[in-house]
Protein backbone atom coordinates (compact mmCIF):
# COMPACT_ATOMS: atom_id res chain seq x y z
CA UNK A 1 0.00 0.00 0.00
CA UNK A 2 3.19 2.50 0.91
CA UNK A 3 4.69 1.61 -2.69
CA UNK A 4 1.08 2.12 -4.59
CA UNK A 5 1.02 5.63 -2.35
CA UNK A 6 4.48 6.34 -3.71
CA UNK A 7 3.54 5.67 -7.35
CA UNK A 8 0.59 7.96 -7.40
CA UNK A 9 2.61 10.83 -5.88
CA UNK A 10 5.61 10.01 -7.84
CA UNK A 11 2.98 10.02 -11.33
CA UNK A 12 1.38 12.82 -9.79
CA UNK A 13 -1.57 10.77 -9.79
CA UNK A 14 -2.73 11.35 -5.97
CA UNK A 15 -5.21 14.01 -5.98
CA UNK A 16 -4.99 17.17 -4.21
CA UNK A 17 -7.51 18.89 -1.96
CA UNK A 18 -8.24 21.49 -3.80
CA UNK A 19 -9.25 19.19 -7.36
CA UNK A 20 -12.70 17.98 -6.34
CA UNK A 21 -13.76 21.42 -5.70
CA UNK A 22 -12.23 22.65 -8.19
CA UNK A 23 -13.68 20.52 -10.86
CA UNK A 24 -16.95 20.71 -9.00
CA UNK A 25 -17.31 24.20 -9.32
CA UNK A 26 -16.54 23.77 -12.96
CA UNK A 27 -19.07 21.45 -13.28
CA UNK A 28 -21.76 23.37 -12.06
CA UNK A 29 -20.45 26.65 -13.61
CA UNK A 30 -20.41 25.49 -17.00
CA UNK A 31 -24.16 23.80 -16.58
CA UNK A 32 -25.35 26.77 -15.25
CA UNK A 33 -24.24 29.23 -18.29
CA UNK A 34 -24.20 26.74 -20.92
CA UNK A 35 -28.10 26.96 -21.05
CA UNK A 36 -30.56 29.99 -21.09
CA UNK A 37 -33.93 31.09 -20.66
CA UNK A 38 -36.45 33.72 -22.71
CA UNK A 39 -34.67 36.81 -21.91
CA UNK A 40 -38.46 38.66 -22.52
CA UNK A 41 -39.85 36.81 -18.75
CA UNK A 42 -41.05 40.06 -17.19
CA UNK A 43 -39.69 39.01 -14.11
CA UNK A 44 -35.89 38.59 -15.78
CA UNK A 45 -36.41 41.66 -17.83
CA UNK A 46 -37.36 44.29 -15.43
CA UNK A 47 -34.17 43.63 -13.27
CA UNK A 48 -32.31 43.61 -16.72
CA UNK A 49 -34.06 47.03 -17.47
CA UNK A 50 -33.68 48.40 -14.43
CA UNK A 51 -29.73 48.11 -14.10
CA UNK A 52 -29.87 49.42 -17.69
CA UNK A 53 -31.37 52.50 -16.98
CA UNK A 54 -29.00 53.09 -14.28
CA UNK A 55 -25.86 52.24 -16.00
CA UNK A 56 -27.21 54.64 -19.23
CA UNK A 57 -28.80 57.43 -17.40
CA UNK A 58 -28.05 56.79 -13.81
CA UNK A 59 -31.76 56.78 -12.75
CA UNK A 60 -33.47 53.65 -11.92
CA UNK A 61 -36.57 54.84 -13.56
CA UNK A 62 -38.02 52.59 -16.39
CA UNK A 63 -40.24 54.97 -18.02
CA UNK A 64 -38.84 53.90 -21.66
CA UNK A 65 -39.51 49.90 -21.46
CA UNK A 66 -42.82 50.31 -19.96
CA UNK A 67 -44.54 48.38 -22.85
CA UNK A 68 -41.20 45.46 -22.21
CA UNK A 69 -42.34 44.33 -19.07
CA UNK A 70 -45.61 44.24 -16.66
CA UNK A 71 -43.27 43.56 -13.22
CA UNK A 72 -43.03 47.61 -12.26
CA UNK A 73 -44.15 49.44 -9.97
CA UNK A 74 -44.73 53.23 -9.81
CA UNK A 75 -44.14 56.47 -8.03
CA UNK A 76 -44.72 59.74 -8.32
CA UNK A 77 -45.48 59.24 -12.37
CA UNK A 78 -42.78 57.25 -12.72
CA UNK A 79 -42.09 53.39 -13.34
CA UNK A 80 -39.76 51.50 -11.65
CA UNK A 81 -38.95 47.76 -11.23
CA UNK A 82 -40.91 46.12 -8.46
CA UNK A 83 -38.91 43.71 -6.89
CA UNK A 84 -35.87 43.46 -4.43
CA UNK A 85 -32.50 45.02 -5.92
CA UNK A 86 -30.15 43.04 -5.25
CA UNK A 87 -30.27 41.07 -8.76
CA UNK A 88 -30.04 44.54 -10.49
CA UNK A 89 -27.15 45.72 -8.82
CA UNK A 90 -25.10 42.92 -9.31
CA UNK A 91 -25.89 43.06 -12.44
CA UNK A 92 -24.59 46.78 -13.07
CA UNK A 93 -21.00 46.01 -13.75
CA UNK A 94 -22.07 43.41 -16.62
CA UNK A 95 -24.89 45.40 -18.21
CA UNK A 96 -22.08 48.55 -17.86
CA UNK A 97 -18.72 46.37 -20.05
CA UNK A 98 -21.73 44.47 -22.63
CA UNK A 99 -23.06 47.64 -23.43
CA UNK A 100 -18.78 49.16 -23.35
CA UNK A 101 -17.64 45.78 -25.34
CA UNK A 102 -20.98 46.07 -28.17
CA UNK A 103 -21.08 49.80 -28.51
CA UNK A 104 -24.71 49.42 -27.99
CA UNK A 105 -27.25 51.01 -25.76
CA UNK A 106 -30.72 50.60 -25.18
CA UNK A 107 -31.44 53.26 -27.71
CA UNK A 108 -30.07 51.21 -30.57
CA UNK A 109 -33.05 48.55 -30.32
CA UNK A 110 -37.14 49.21 -30.17
CA UNK A 111 -38.55 49.60 -26.58
CA UNK A 112 -41.33 46.38 -27.65
CA UNK A 113 -42.10 43.50 -26.21
CA UNK A 114 -41.06 40.29 -28.26
CA UNK A 115 -38.88 42.37 -30.60
CA UNK A 116 -36.00 40.66 -31.28
CA UNK A 117 -33.45 43.30 -31.22
CA UNK A 118 -34.74 44.27 -27.75
CA UNK A 119 -34.86 40.61 -26.84
CA UNK A 120 -31.26 39.95 -28.52
CA UNK A 121 -30.41 43.13 -26.62
CA UNK A 122 -31.79 42.07 -22.97
CA UNK A 123 -30.13 38.27 -23.46
CA UNK A 124 -26.59 38.99 -23.55
CA UNK A 125 -26.59 41.29 -20.36
CA UNK A 126 -28.55 39.10 -18.56
CA UNK A 127 -26.16 35.85 -19.83
CA UNK A 128 -23.42 38.01 -18.59
CA UNK A 129 -24.12 38.81 -15.37
CA UNK A 130 -25.05 34.85 -15.22
CA UNK A 131 -21.58 33.98 -16.21
CA UNK A 132 -20.64 36.41 -13.74
CA UNK A 133 -22.67 36.34 -10.99
CA UNK A 134 -24.95 33.79 -10.88
CA UNK A 135 -23.69 30.41 -12.19
CA UNK A 136 -20.87 31.35 -9.50
CA UNK A 137 -22.22 31.77 -6.80
CA UNK A 138 -24.55 28.48 -7.49
CA UNK A 139 -21.23 26.87 -7.88
CA UNK A 140 -19.61 28.29 -4.79
CA UNK A 141 -22.95 26.99 -2.68
CA UNK A 142 -22.60 23.71 -4.44
CA UNK A 143 -18.29 23.81 -3.19
CA UNK A 144 -19.93 24.93 0.23
CA UNK A 145 -22.49 21.84 0.55
CA UNK A 146 -19.62 19.38 -0.86
CA UNK A 147 -17.77 20.42 2.60
CA UNK A 148 -20.57 20.33 4.77
CA UNK A 149 -22.19 17.33 2.88
CA UNK A 150 -18.89 15.53 3.75
CA UNK A 151 -18.52 16.43 7.33
CA UNK A 152 -22.50 15.46 7.52
CA UNK A 153 -21.68 12.16 5.62
CA UNK A 154 -18.14 11.51 6.45
CA UNK A 155 -17.14 10.73 3.11
CA UNK A 156 -16.05 12.81 -0.27
CA UNK A 157 -18.36 10.98 -1.81
CA UNK A 158 -21.21 11.73 0.31
CA UNK A 159 -20.58 15.77 -0.05
CA UNK A 160 -19.88 15.41 -3.60
CA UNK A 161 -23.55 13.57 -3.54
CA UNK A 162 -24.77 16.08 -1.28
CA UNK A 163 -23.52 19.02 -3.78
CA UNK A 164 -24.32 17.32 -7.03
CA UNK A 165 -28.15 16.68 -6.07
CA UNK A 166 -28.49 20.70 -4.74
CA UNK A 167 -26.75 22.37 -7.86
CA UNK A 168 -28.18 19.89 -10.92
CA UNK A 169 -30.26 17.08 -9.32
CA UNK A 170 -33.07 20.15 -8.55
CA UNK A 171 -34.20 23.15 -10.26
CA UNK A 172 -31.06 25.24 -8.65
CA UNK A 173 -29.96 24.12 -12.03
CA UNK A 174 -32.97 25.67 -14.49
CA UNK A 175 -33.75 29.12 -11.78
CA UNK A 176 -29.95 29.98 -12.43
CA UNK A 177 -30.27 30.97 -16.22
CA UNK A 178 -32.52 32.77 -15.46
CA UNK A 179 -32.40 36.43 -13.92
CA UNK A 180 -34.73 35.85 -10.87
CA UNK A 181 -33.45 35.78 -7.39
CA UNK A 182 -34.33 32.67 -5.98
CA UNK A 183 -31.37 30.51 -7.11
CA UNK A 184 -29.14 33.36 -6.03
CA UNK A 185 -30.93 33.36 -2.60
CA UNK A 186 -30.77 29.66 -2.59
CA UNK A 187 -27.71 29.71 -3.00
CA UNK A 188 -26.74 32.52 -0.34
CA UNK A 189 -28.54 30.18 2.22
CA UNK A 190 -26.96 27.24 1.41
CA UNK A 191 -23.75 29.03 1.90
CA UNK A 192 -24.50 30.25 5.23
CA UNK A 193 -25.65 27.06 6.22
CA UNK A 194 -22.06 25.82 5.46
CA UNK A 195 -20.51 29.16 7.38
CA UNK A 196 -22.65 28.27 10.83
CA UNK A 197 -21.51 24.69 10.50
CA UNK A 198 -17.42 25.10 9.79
CA UNK A 199 -17.36 27.97 11.98
CA UNK A 200 -19.14 26.22 15.17
CA UNK A 201 -17.41 22.75 14.38
CA UNK A 202 -14.68 22.87 16.56
CA UNK A 203 -14.94 25.86 18.46
CA UNK A 204 -15.54 29.54 17.13
CA UNK A 205 -14.33 30.83 14.03
CA UNK A 206 -14.97 34.76 13.73
CA UNK A 207 -14.20 34.64 10.15
CA UNK A 208 -17.38 32.74 9.43
CA UNK A 209 -20.26 34.40 11.24
CA UNK A 210 -19.30 37.35 9.08
CA UNK A 211 -19.51 35.04 6.21
CA UNK A 212 -22.83 34.30 7.63
CA UNK A 213 -24.12 37.32 8.08
CA UNK A 214 -22.60 38.68 4.63
CA UNK A 215 -24.57 35.61 2.62
CA UNK A 216 -27.74 35.96 5.10
CA UNK A 217 -27.85 39.46 4.38
CA UNK A 218 -27.38 39.64 0.75
CA UNK A 219 -30.23 37.22 0.51
CA UNK A 220 -32.46 39.41 1.70
CA UNK A 221 -31.15 42.05 -0.66
CA UNK A 222 -31.79 39.65 -3.60
CA UNK A 223 -35.17 38.72 -2.27
CA UNK A 224 -36.89 40.47 0.89
CA UNK A 225 -38.37 37.01 1.47
CA UNK A 226 -35.19 35.64 2.60
CA UNK A 227 -35.76 37.54 5.59
CA UNK A 228 -38.03 34.84 6.70
CA UNK A 229 -36.47 32.34 4.65
CA UNK A 230 -32.89 32.45 6.09
CA UNK A 231 -34.06 33.34 9.47
CA UNK A 232 -33.42 29.19 10.71
CA UNK A 233 -30.46 29.75 9.51
CA UNK A 234 -29.80 32.61 11.87
CA UNK A 235 -31.35 30.65 15.01
CA UNK A 236 -29.60 27.75 14.18
CA UNK A 237 -25.98 30.09 14.32
CA UNK A 238 -27.21 31.10 17.82
CA UNK A 239 -28.31 27.40 19.33
CA UNK A 240 -24.72 26.35 18.27
CA UNK A 241 -22.81 29.07 19.95
CA UNK A 242 -25.22 28.78 23.14
CA UNK A 243 -22.23 27.18 25.42
CA UNK A 244 -19.80 29.59 24.73
CA UNK A 245 -18.30 32.15 26.97
CA UNK A 246 -20.27 35.78 26.96
CA UNK A 247 -17.35 37.37 25.51
CA UNK A 248 -17.34 35.06 22.80
CA UNK A 249 -20.68 35.01 21.83
CA UNK A 250 -20.80 38.80 21.22
CA UNK A 251 -17.91 38.87 19.46
CA UNK A 252 -19.29 36.41 17.08
CA UNK A 253 -23.21 37.98 17.11
CA UNK A 254 -21.52 41.49 16.64
CA UNK A 255 -19.32 40.31 13.18
CA UNK A 256 -22.82 38.51 11.95
CA UNK A 257 -24.79 41.62 12.61
CA UNK A 258 -22.37 43.52 11.01
CA UNK A 259 -21.58 41.10 8.05
CA UNK A 260 -25.16 41.61 7.91
CA UNK A 261 -25.52 45.53 7.74
CA UNK A 262 -22.40 45.73 5.62
CA UNK A 263 -25.20 43.53 3.14
CA UNK A 264 -27.84 46.36 3.65
CA UNK A 265 -25.93 49.33 2.69
CA UNK A 266 -26.43 48.76 -1.09
CA UNK A 267 -30.43 48.16 -0.16
CA UNK A 268 -31.25 51.26 1.87
CA UNK A 269 -29.08 53.30 -0.39
CA UNK A 270 -31.01 51.90 -3.86
CA UNK A 271 -34.41 52.59 -1.91
CA UNK A 272 -33.24 55.80 -0.67
CA UNK A 273 -32.06 57.44 -4.26
CA UNK A 274 -34.78 55.34 -5.72
CA UNK A 275 -37.88 56.25 -3.51
CA UNK A 276 -36.64 59.09 -1.62
CA UNK A 277 -36.47 57.13 1.99
CA UNK A 278 -34.22 54.16 2.99
CA UNK A 279 -37.20 51.25 4.13
CA UNK A 280 -39.54 52.09 0.78
CA UNK A 281 -39.74 49.22 -1.47
CA UNK A 282 -40.97 48.55 -5.29
CA UNK A 283 -43.58 46.19 -3.94
CA UNK A 284 -45.52 48.93 -2.25
CA UNK A 285 -46.00 50.81 -5.75
CA UNK A 286 -47.00 47.48 -7.43
CA UNK A 287 -48.79 48.08 -11.10
CA UNK A 288 -51.26 44.95 -12.40
CA UNK A 289 -50.94 42.70 -9.39
CA UNK A 290 -53.99 43.47 -6.89
CA UNK A 291 -53.08 40.54 -4.79
CA UNK A 292 -50.05 41.78 -3.61
CA UNK A 293 -52.27 44.14 -1.75
CA UNK A 294 -53.44 41.26 0.42
CA UNK A 295 -51.36 40.88 3.84
CA UNK A 296 -47.59 41.88 3.71
CA UNK A 297 -47.47 42.24 -0.02
CA UNK A 298 -49.12 38.88 -0.68
CA UNK A 299 -48.48 37.02 1.87
CA UNK A 300 -51.69 35.58 3.72
CA UNK A 301 -51.76 31.92 5.86
CA UNK A 302 -50.42 28.64 4.20
CA UNK A 303 -53.51 26.84 2.22
CA UNK A 304 -53.44 22.93 2.64
CA UNK A 305 -54.43 22.60 -0.78
CA UNK A 306 -51.72 24.86 -2.26
CA UNK A 307 -49.43 23.42 0.22
CA UNK A 308 -50.21 19.73 -1.25
CA UNK A 309 -49.82 21.05 -4.71
CA UNK A 310 -46.03 22.21 -4.56
CA UNK A 311 -44.93 18.94 -2.79
CA UNK A 312 -47.13 16.51 -4.19
CA UNK A 313 -48.74 18.02 -7.76
CA UNK A 314 -47.96 17.44 -11.02
CA UNK A 315 -48.53 21.61 -11.97
CA UNK A 316 -45.56 22.70 -9.43
CA UNK A 317 -45.22 19.50 -6.74
CA UNK A 318 -41.13 19.50 -6.38
CA UNK A 319 -41.24 15.95 -5.74
CA UNK A 320 -41.77 15.83 -9.80
CA UNK A 321 -39.00 17.93 -10.83
CA UNK A 322 -36.14 16.77 -7.89
CA UNK A 323 -36.92 13.23 -7.19
CA UNK A 324 -33.99 13.38 -5.48
CA UNK A 325 -35.48 15.15 -2.93
CA UNK A 326 -37.60 12.07 -1.66
CA UNK A 327 -34.59 10.23 0.28
CA UNK A 328 -33.74 13.40 2.17
CA UNK A 329 -36.78 12.63 5.07
CA UNK A 330 -34.88 9.26 5.43
CA UNK A 331 -31.62 11.02 6.32
CA UNK A 332 -33.24 13.56 8.53
CA UNK A 333 -34.97 11.41 10.66
CA UNK A 334 -31.32 9.73 10.77
CA UNK A 335 -30.55 13.33 12.15
CA UNK A 336 -33.23 13.04 14.59
CA UNK A 337 -32.28 9.87 16.34
CA UNK A 338 -28.22 10.79 16.64
CA UNK A 339 -28.13 13.50 19.95
CA UNK A 340 -24.66 14.66 18.71
CA UNK A 341 -26.42 16.01 15.38
CA UNK A 342 -30.10 16.65 16.28
CA UNK A 343 -29.88 19.88 15.97
CA UNK A 344 -29.45 19.43 11.87
CA UNK A 345 -32.36 17.39 11.42
CA UNK A 346 -34.46 19.71 13.50
CA UNK A 347 -32.87 22.72 11.24
CA UNK A 348 -33.81 20.80 8.33
CA UNK A 349 -36.80 20.69 9.39
CA UNK A 350 -38.00 24.02 10.56
CA UNK A 351 -36.11 25.04 7.43
CA UNK A 352 -38.09 22.99 4.78
CA UNK A 353 -41.54 23.28 6.52
CA UNK A 354 -40.63 27.13 7.00
CA UNK A 355 -39.99 27.36 2.82
CA UNK A 356 -42.94 25.73 1.64
CA UNK A 357 -45.43 27.00 4.25
CA UNK A 358 -44.01 31.14 3.18
CA UNK A 359 -44.81 29.58 -0.27
CA UNK A 360 -48.35 27.85 0.45
CA UNK A 361 -49.19 31.39 2.26
CA UNK A 362 -48.60 33.47 -1.08
CA UNK A 363 -51.26 34.70 -3.40
CA UNK A 364 -49.39 34.20 -6.67
CA UNK A 365 -48.25 30.83 -5.64
CA UNK A 366 -48.25 29.05 -9.20
CA UNK A 367 -45.36 31.87 -10.04
CA UNK A 368 -46.66 32.62 -13.41
CA UNK A 369 -44.25 31.05 -15.99
CA UNK A 370 -42.78 28.52 -14.20
CA UNK A 371 -41.32 24.90 -13.65
CA UNK A 372 -41.75 23.90 -10.18
CA UNK A 373 -42.21 25.96 -6.85
CA UNK A 374 -40.24 28.53 -7.22
CA UNK A 375 -40.76 30.67 -4.43
CA UNK A 376 -39.98 27.61 -1.89
CA UNK A 377 -36.68 26.72 -3.83
CA UNK A 378 -34.67 27.96 -1.13
CA UNK A 379 -36.08 24.59 1.09
CA UNK A 380 -33.45 22.32 -1.11
CA UNK A 381 -30.72 23.94 1.06
CA UNK A 382 -32.45 22.61 4.21
CA UNK A 383 -33.01 19.11 2.45
CA UNK A 384 -29.17 19.15 1.15
CA UNK A 385 -28.37 17.97 4.78
CA UNK A 386 -30.85 15.20 5.09
CA UNK A 387 -29.29 14.04 1.28
CA UNK A 388 -25.86 14.29 2.98
CA UNK A 389 -26.98 12.31 6.20
CA UNK A 390 -28.75 9.42 3.76
CA UNK A 391 -25.33 8.74 2.40
CA UNK A 392 -23.75 8.66 5.30
CA UNK A 393 -25.60 6.08 6.84
CA UNK A 394 -27.02 4.31 3.77
CA UNK A 395 -25.62 0.72 2.49
CA UNK A 396 -24.29 -0.02 -0.65
CA UNK A 397 -27.84 -1.21 -1.84
CA UNK A 398 -29.26 2.08 -0.96
CA UNK A 399 -26.43 3.89 -2.13
CA UNK A 400 -26.77 2.56 -4.93
CA UNK A 401 -30.71 3.57 -4.98
CA UNK A 402 -29.34 7.29 -4.28
CA UNK A 403 -27.02 7.40 -7.32
CA UNK A 404 -29.99 6.16 -9.66
CA UNK A 405 -31.89 8.69 -8.04
CA UNK A 406 -29.68 11.41 -8.42
CA UNK A 407 -28.87 10.56 -12.16
CA UNK A 408 -32.61 10.41 -13.08
CA UNK A 409 -32.74 13.84 -11.18
CA UNK A 410 -29.63 15.08 -13.19
CA UNK A 411 -31.02 14.28 -16.18
CA UNK A 412 -34.34 15.56 -16.01
CA UNK A 413 -33.08 18.80 -14.92
CA UNK A 414 -30.93 18.71 -17.63
CA UNK A 415 -33.83 18.96 -20.02
CA UNK A 416 -35.37 21.01 -17.86
CA UNK A 417 -32.62 23.71 -17.70
CA UNK A 418 -32.35 23.25 -21.79
CA UNK A 419 -36.17 23.76 -22.53
CA UNK A 420 -37.49 26.18 -20.26
CA UNK A 421 -37.37 26.70 -16.55
CA UNK A 422 -40.69 29.32 -17.23
CA UNK A 423 -42.71 26.82 -18.70
CA UNK A 424 -46.14 28.48 -19.43
CA UNK A 425 -48.56 28.97 -16.66
CA UNK A 426 -51.43 27.26 -18.84
CA UNK A 427 -49.85 24.02 -18.73
CA UNK A 428 -51.27 21.45 -15.79
CA UNK A 429 -48.20 19.19 -16.02
CA UNK A 430 -45.26 20.98 -17.43
CA UNK A 431 -43.36 17.99 -17.42
CA UNK A 432 -45.17 16.57 -19.99
CA UNK A 433 -47.05 18.48 -21.95
CA UNK A 434 -44.16 21.48 -22.13
CA UNK A 435 -40.80 20.18 -21.17
CA UNK A 436 -40.58 16.82 -22.64
CA UNK A 437 -42.26 17.35 -26.02
CA UNK A 438 -39.59 20.36 -26.30
CA UNK A 439 -36.82 18.49 -25.72
CA UNK A 440 -37.71 15.80 -28.35
CA UNK A 441 -38.45 18.47 -30.53
CA UNK A 442 -35.02 19.86 -29.82
CA UNK A 443 -36.40 23.57 -28.75
CA UNK A 444 -33.38 24.25 -26.69
CA UNK A 445 -31.37 27.31 -25.43
CA UNK A 446 -28.11 26.92 -25.61
CA UNK A 447 -25.02 28.69 -25.52
CA UNK A 448 -23.68 27.78 -29.20
CA UNK A 449 -27.18 28.18 -30.73
CA UNK A 450 -28.25 31.25 -28.85
CA UNK A 451 -24.79 33.09 -29.86
CA UNK A 452 -22.47 30.52 -32.13
CA UNK A 453 -25.09 29.91 -34.90
CA UNK A 454 -24.87 26.19 -33.96
CA UNK A 455 -28.03 23.92 -34.38
CA UNK A 456 -29.43 23.27 -30.42
CA UNK A 457 -28.94 19.32 -31.12
CA UNK A 458 -25.13 20.04 -31.58
CA UNK A 459 -24.79 22.55 -28.46
CA UNK A 460 -26.68 19.57 -26.33
CA UNK A 461 -24.25 17.67 -27.56
CA UNK A 462 -20.95 19.54 -27.22
CA UNK A 463 -22.40 20.00 -23.20
CA UNK A 464 -22.62 16.36 -22.80
CA UNK A 465 -19.26 15.81 -23.96
CA UNK A 466 -17.45 18.51 -22.10
CA UNK A 467 -19.72 17.88 -18.62
CA UNK A 468 -19.33 14.41 -19.17
CA UNK A 469 -15.47 14.52 -19.07
CA UNK A 470 -15.53 16.96 -15.75
CA UNK A 471 -17.67 14.46 -14.07
CA UNK A 472 -15.53 11.65 -14.80
CA UNK A 473 -12.72 13.55 -13.70
CA UNK A 474 -14.34 14.37 -10.61
CA UNK A 475 -15.43 10.66 -9.62
CA UNK A 476 -11.90 9.45 -10.56
CA UNK A 477 -10.96 12.00 -8.38
CA UNK A 478 -13.42 10.91 -5.72
CA UNK A 479 -12.68 7.65 -5.70
CA UNK A 480 -9.03 7.84 -5.20
CA UNK A 481 -9.29 10.32 -2.78
CA UNK A 482 -11.10 7.82 -0.56
CA UNK A 483 -9.19 5.60 2.13
CA UNK A 484 -7.55 2.76 0.81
Amino acid sequence: MLRQAQHKRVWGIAPRPWHIPTLLFALVWLSCTWFGSWAFNPNSATRILAATAIVETGSARIDPYAAMTIDKAQFDGHLYMDKAPGMTLMALPFVAATNWVTQQTSADVPHQLFDPEAEAFLRLRMRAAIAGVGAVLTAFAAVALLDLGTGIGGSRAAGLFTAVSFALGATVWGWTTTWFGHAAATSLIAIALWAVWRGTRDGLAARYALIAGLALGWAVVVEHGALLLGAPVALWALWRIRDADRATQLRTISLAIAGGAIAAIPLLAYNLATFGHPVTTGYSGVVGFEGMKQGLFGLTYPKPDILYEILFGKRRGIIWVAPILVLAPFGIWTLLRDPARRDLGVLAVVGALTCFLYHAAYIYWDGGNATGPRHALPAIAYLALGLAAYWGSASRIERGLGLAFLAASVALNLIIAAVDIQAPAQFAAPLTDHILPGFLARNLRTLPNEFWGWSPGAGLTLYVILAGALAALLALACRRSAPD
